[in-house]
Parts: C-alpha cells; sequence; structure tokens
C-alpha cells in the first residue's frame, strides 16, 4: 500500500495537538484549547474520511474541509503566540500547521483541476 503523506502528517500533528491542549489545560488554559483541540483532531479525520470517498467530488469536499480545519488550528496557535496566554513554544506547531496547509492547498488545487 502507498504510503499517504497528509494521512501520516495529519495523523500525527492531531497527537502533538492532544499533547499541547494537555499542556495547556495543566495551565488552566480551557477556552482556546478546546478549540484548539476540535479543529487540530478534526484535520486529519476529514482526510481519513477524503480517502475513503465515493467519488473525486466527495474527496475534493472532505480534503476542502480538513483545509478550513487547518487554517482554523492555525488561528488559534496564531492567537495563543500572540496572546501570551501560556509560555508554551507554539513556533513548532505553528510550522506544523503552515505544513499542513501547504500540502492540503495543494491537493485541493490539483483535485480541481482534475475535475474542471
Amino acid at each position: 500500500m502507498k504510503e499517504n503523506v497528509i494521512q501520516i502528517k495529519s495523523f500525527k500533528f492531531a497527537l502533538a495537538i492532544i499533547e499541547l491542549c494537555k499542556m495547556l489545560q495543566n495551565e488552566r488554559e480551557y477556552v482556546i484549547s478546546k478549540q484548539l483541540l476540535r479543529s487540530g483532531t478534526s484535520i486529519g479525520s476529514n482526510v481519513e474520511e477524503a480517502i475513503a470517498g465515493q467519488s473525486r467530488k466527495d474527496f475534493l469536499s472532505k480534503i476542502s474541509i480538513s483545509l478550513k480545519e487547518a487554517r482554523e488550528t492555525r488561528y488559534w496557535l496564531r492567537l495563543l503566540k500572540e496572546s501570551e496566554l501560556t509560555n508554551i513554544d507554539i513556533d513548532a506547531y505553528l510550522h506544523s500547521s503552515f505544513e499542513l496547509i501547504s500540502i492540503l492547498s495543494a491537493i485541493v488545487k490539483t483535485t480541481r483541476q482534475k475535475l474542471n
């Protein structure tokens, strides 16, 4: 079976986000950590759904949702960093989110081109 880069990266990212949220909750930051947990783990779950898509349009729909979730996750990470609500270094998480966004954007663009 061929290795699926976005599937692997989004799963590893979800694991990292879970650990980050645990650290945030230990610092008594519950609101943003909850939002971050939802969007950060949703990226991979939508990638999984896209892979199992019934058609190319279904795939595009799910992978587009993954892209939206990745962008939302980047927003929450930026907010954490800029607000200085935590002393946790957010840069590695931000870098990973940018990487996911780049890959997902390319997948969406290529899939749209193939549909037209």
